[in-house]
């Protein structure tokens, strides 16, 4: 992939957990396992999946927000496993975040001012007397006004305080930012909003994106690229429009029939996974959705699928699409 701003290879996190009472044998649970893919510069790339199957926690990772138990994991060809504390803290100014709520991402006790002014007071990006023209500037790129400055989170809609948490991750000017699940707290009308907005904002800033949600219509929406995972890896990878017209992985497959679709007339039965999805603490030999799966044989029970590549930037983790 030509000029990739992200290189991750088999990067893994394993979370320790507490033995019982009377045992003293810990025990782990790997959130992300052995997980490879590149994102270029520009690039929105989406990250769907069912809650729990790590994608979350794979976004946390790609900003050292958490630590990698494994793997390597690259940013503008910078090893991140490798770099100390300072060094981090200076790169983290060219990598951001946005979080699904910003009622529990940003404080309720600042104003909207000194919410956006606290990474350039951090990194010292501007003096003290030119922090609320800067802010403001900030606040018109993200569809807000001075009339905002001074009021508390309480005083907002949740859509205006998720501009403020965009505008606050725009503020020293990065490179990268991970969006996680940016619009699931919001309602459907402000939802679109805000969707028009990052896609404004990444075009104009050529900032690079990777947007984590289960909206499947929304990821498809914005992103150039989709990563499919499912209980900790990725099953598939390919272009927007690849995915969605022709996907691959009989999971992809799920995921997009259970999309409601508008049609006059008698309503269409939207077709549901059977079973339930097993714990990532314990997961199933071989390919971890063989025990969901329509199309299982007795491979899938047995040996765990690679990610390959089936063509140009299209790559799945599947027995049956590969044979």
């Amino acid at each position: 992939m030509p000029n990739p701003i992200i290189v991750a290879k088999d990067i893994v996190k394993e979370f320790q957990l507490p033995g019982g009472w009377l045992s003293r044998k810990k025990h782990s649970i790997r959130a992300v396992d052995q997980v490879s893919f590149d994102v270029s510069r520009g690039e929105v790339f989406g990250l769907v999946g069912e809650s729990g199957c790590g994608k979350s926690t794979l976004g946390l990772m790609l900003l050292r927000l958490l630590d990698i138990t494994s793997g390597s994991l690259f940013f503008n060809s910078i090893d991140l496993t490798r770099l100390t504390s300072a060094e981090l803290r200076q790169l983290r100014r060219q990598m951001q975040i946005v979080f699904q709520n910003p009622n529990s991402s940003l404080s309720p006790r600042l104003k909207v001012l000194d919410i956006v002014a606290e990474p350039l007071r951090t990194h010292h990006i501007a003096p003290e007397k030119q922090m609320r023209e800067q802010v403001l500037l900030l606040l018109d790129q993200v569809g807000l006004g001075k009339q905002h400055l001074d009021r508390f989170p309480h005083e907002m809609s949740g859509g205006q305080y998720q501009r403020v948490a965009i505008a606050r991750a725009l503020a020293l000017n990065p490179s990268l930012i991970v969006l996680d699940e940016p619009t699931s707290a919001l309602d459907v009308s402000v939802q679109a909003q805000i969707i028009n907005l990052l896609v404004d904002l990444q075009q104009k800033l050529n900032l690079t994106f990777i947007f984590i949600s289960h909206d499947l219509n929304v990821v498809q929406h914005i992103s150039d690229r989709i990563g499919v995972m499912y209980l900790g890896k990725l099953v598939e990878i390919g272009k927007s429009e690849e995915v969605f017209m022709q996907p691959l992985h009989p999971y992809t497959k799920a995921l997009l029939a259970s999309i409601p679709q508008p049609k006059i007339g008698k309503d269409k039965e939207l077709k549901t996974l059977k079973g339930q999805i097993p714990s990532v603490a314990n997961p199933p030999s071989g390919c971890r959705f063989h025990t969901r799966c329509p199309s299982v044989i007795s491979k899938c029970k047995l040996s765990e699928p690679e990610l390959i590549a089936v063509s140009i930037d299209r790559f799945v983790a599947c027995h049956l699409v590969v044979e």
